[in-house]
């Protein structure tokens, strides 16, 4: 498809940090293992892949999603269940629900997501797909 995502390439300062959490997350959404190397790994879904990569030519300095440059990767979750059971596992595979004080409405009334980071400062927004309740 014209303007599609083809890839994301993430550089991350631990390998296997980024492996146990973000394989755990991309199990969840449904990715796949898709390719391996010495220095990385990549999940796929369809026709798009997100690579993890600990690059030799990474400068070494700490990641701040607060800096200019990505802020956070945004996924679709099927429902606001699948999201709220991810949340609750996250913890145990070093995720950090973010703006718990919000949540699940931080976005704003009607988005019901959830907003994480991993260990080394990487957000992902995960958002559910099913409409609001009617009142």
């Amino acid at each position: 498809m014209h303007g599609a995502v083809h890839h994301v390439e993430l550089w991350v300062p631990d390998l296997a940090a980024a492996r146990a959490t973000w394989g755990w997350l991309f199990d969840r959404l449904g990715y796949t293992p898709f390719q391996e190397w010495e220095h990385g790994r990549s999940w796929r879904l369809g026709d798009c892949y997100i690579v993890m990569e600990e690059s030799p030519a990474m400068r070494h300095e700490p990641y701040d999603r607060l800096r200019p440059g990505l802020n956070h990767l945004a996924f679709t979750v099927g429902s606001r269940a699948a999201l709220d059971a991810i949340v609750s596992d996250g913890t145990r595979h070093g995720w950090r629900l973010l703006f718990p004080e919000r949540h699940p409405f931080a976005g704003g009334p009607g988005h019901y997501a959830a907003y994480l980071e991993d260990g080394q400062g990487f957000e992902v927004e995960l958002v559910a797909e099913d409409p609001p309740a009617k009142a």
